[in-house]
């Protein structure tokens, strides 16, 4: 016979073993959708030292009883910090909270939820006792939470005349406003049902792998120079060195070069791709390998590896830092060719299958078969990156990883990264969304994107936005404006004012962006049909007059020094998750916006850019800009001050400003907020003249 308790449910016969309850995956206050975090949360999220990470999290509860949320955040250390999340847009139940994380290294986080007892109360008293509705039951109920508050004078205090019904209601309530217990009860809630979501890890690194400006060139071409009988002299470490005082005078504090290695002469190309080279033709720096050695050795012409050291050494008095080319592909006169033949893809006819991607042919390379001999190609690529590193590189630029397998970047990197937590790896990654943003994932910490291929308002708009606040948990974007590969029609036929554009919005757009040399030269013309420059420097020697041009005012040097200057002093430009696009009446005026609080800032005072740019290279643009103030930190109806950090002009603006921006003289608005107590005063919003 089965006995029912007095709660209904049948117990199980005393010699039967009671089959066990399921454990519901939910907590007691349900947490949900814990952002950063990877889609899978199978690698962790990224973050760099210094950078403003937004939080959040969907919690909610049944009924009607007020609830409490904070992020619980773990250091590397072990130490604990706690920070209120506060309510997001109303209705979804979504929490947020931001949190500047400023030490490298893998940090975790929580969520803790709880019945905001206190809170609850409160909004029911609010309601009940002004109305004479269950008094002295509400008055109760307080003095029970502040038995729970604490044994500080002030809450027994505020007890006690809570219970003392020879005072009005009005008295007995007013005294839960008590200043000092109202920050008590903030920092110290009363609540019941905690609950805590799964903990997410975060990988924190190095600012530079967030954060940096990027200047390209080739050592060959930097004091190179042509006898009379057409053969060259090229340029090496000593003469690239020369150069390095300028590049950081412009701001720059990242120095990549293209390939360093011998190149081979089997199937070199000639100027701009082609087939039939002369005898004094260099090659292209990513055909790897010669008799001369691989990816550990150095091109002769451009020195010894003391050159190099050298070289490096020159670059930190400059406070610059060296990227290196990772290119994993082989000229076929490689030493691996011959040593290992089973790295390649070997064809029925008993050939080497070259690179292509149709209709671009590269007979002069190799690619790697990864899928022959994976641990053998592993341990080779790690001894050369650990060789690299050992000589004084500290940061990879990966030649089409797209082209390799997935799992050997997870491994590579892990391995490096483990070991030397402050390399850098930047993704060449010209591809489809998927695995960009997988390249990312397993661990990249920077990666090209498709900047230069969107240049219309509506093109920009979606695409910074994108990169700011959907995939911000695993790509970091490095805004190249240019590379010896790609020079867009924009740039082609755009003039001077479609450089000014280009750099501007890549400057400010991003934490970390990229020019590669000639950019502030204006060099624009392409081979017919191509996106490449004509007499392209990956197949000759390229040497450039800075000087000359800069004396003739053809020069946009001193316009990127300006950039990096203001990128230097304006910390919300060194962010990536906060920018913010606005909107213009004009089809061709692009607005965002980048907020840093002033919890978030040295100086204690908010920094607050706006960026306007006229994206038609062509054109005069006049029109009206609308700004959401809110995400400016600025009151709804306010006016505020602006400074074109550009040319030093003032305005007074609000929500909706009259702009006119002429591509032919200043294209691009780049405005700092002057937050003062004025801000918040509400008026008519005036002209930008």
């Amino acid at each position: 016979m089965v006995v029912k308790p007095d709660n209904g449910i049948a117990a199980a016969p005393a010699n039967q073993t009671a089959t066990p309850s399921y454990e519901p995956r939910i907590g007691r206050i349900p947490i949900r959708h814990l952002s950063p975090q990877q889609p899978e949360n199978r690698w962790p999220s990224k973050a760099f030292a210094g950078e403003v990470v937004p939080f959040g999290a969907t919690v909610f509860r049944e009924g009607h009883d007020l609830l409490g949320v904070e992020l619980v955040l773990t250091s590397p250390t072990g130490s604990e910090t706690r920070h209120v999340m506060h309510p997001g847009a109303p209705g979804l139940d979504r929490w947020e909270v931001d949190v500047q994380i400023n030490a490298p290294g893998e940090w975790t986080y929580r969520v803790h939820a709880f019945s905001d007892d206190w809170a609850s109360w409160l909004h029911n008293a609010e309601i009940k006792i002004p109305a004479g509705i269950d008094v002295e039951l509400m008055f109760r109920i307080g003095v029970e939470l502040l038995k729970r508050a604490g044994i500080d004078k002030f809450v027994k205090d505020a007890a006690r005349t809570l219970k003392n019904q020879r005072l009005t209601p009005e008295e007995r309530f007013a005294a839960i406003r008590e200043p000092r217990l109202v920050r008590h009860i903030a920092d110290k809630p009363v609540g019941s049902l905690d609950t805590f979501s799964e903990p997410v890890t975060i990988n924190v690194e190095r600012t530079r792998a967030g954060v940096g400006s990027w200047y390209e060139f080739f050592p060959r071409s930097e004091g190179a120079r042509k006898n009379a009988d057409g053969s060259w002299v090229s340029g090496n470490f000593r003469t690239a060195a020369l150069r390095l005082p300028a590049v950081a005078g412009m701001g720059f504090d990242v120095v990549y070069l293209p390939p360093i290695h011998p190149i081979g002469t089997t199937f070199r190309k000639g100027p701009n791709n082609t087939l039939n080279p002369g005898p004094h033709d260099p090659g292209s720096p990513w055909a790897i390998g010669s008799k001369d050695g691989g990816h550990d050795a150095i091109h002769p012409e451009l020195g010894t590896i003391d050159d190099f050291s050298a070289f490096l050494d020159t670059a930190r008095k400059h406070n610059l830092e060296v990227a290196i080319d990772l290119a994993l592909q082989c000229s076929p006169d490689h030493p691996w060719v011959t040593e290992h033949p089973e790295w390649f893809t070997t064809l029925p006819d008993g050939s080497i299958a070259y690179a292509e991607n149709p209709p671009k042919k590269y007979q002069d390379i190799y690619p790697i078969n990864f899928d022959n001999d994976p641990i053998g190609i592993r341990e080779e690529v790690l001894r050369i990156v650990k060789y690299w590193i050992g000589v004084g590189v500290s940061i990879f630029r990966v030649d089409n990883p797209h082209t390799k397998p997935l799992d050997f970047w997870e491994w590579l990197i892990h391995e490096v990264n483990t070991e030397f937590p402050d390399v850098v790896f930047l993704a060449e990654a010209f591809t489809r969304p998927a695995m960009l943003q997988s390249l990312g994932a397993v661990g990249f910490q920077q990666s090209y994107t498709y900047f230069t291929w969107r240049n219309t308002k509506e093109e920009l708009s979606e695409f910074l936005s994108e990169l700011s606040h959907n995939t911000s948990h695993s790509v970091r974007p490095n805004l190249f404006v240019n590379t010896p590969d790609i020079l867009t029609e924009y740039l082609q036929f755009g003039g001077p004012a479609a450089y000014k554009i280009r750099a501007a919005i890549a400057a400010t757009g991003s934490p970390t962006w990229g020019v590669y040399s000639g950019y502030e030269l204006f060099e624009d013309v392409a081979r017919p049909g191509s996106e490449e420059n004509i007499d392209n420097e990956k197949f000759e020697f390229k040497p450039r007059d800075y000087a000359t041009a800069e004396k003739l005012g053809r020069s946009l040097a001193g316009y990127l020094a300006q950039l990096n200057k203001i990128r230097s002093g304006h910390g919300a430009l060194r962010q990536l998750r906060n920018l913010e696009v606005h909107w213009s009446d004009d089809e061709s005026i692009l607005v965002y916006s980048k907020y840093l609080a002033g919890e978030h800032t040295r100086s204690g005072k908010a920094d607050g850019i706006i960026v306007v740019a006229n994206v038609d290279p062509h054109s005069v643009r006049e029109t009206t800009v609308h700004l959401d103030l809110s995400k400016l930190g600025i009151a709804p109806g306010s006016t505020f001050e602006v400074k074109d950090l550009i040319t030093d002009q003032r305005f007074t603006w609000g929500s909706d400003n009259y702009v006119r921006l002429d591509a032919f003289t200043e294209p691009v608005h780049i405005l700092s907020i002057d937050y003062t107590p004025q801000n918040s005063l509400s008026t008519n919003s005036t002209k930008d003249s």
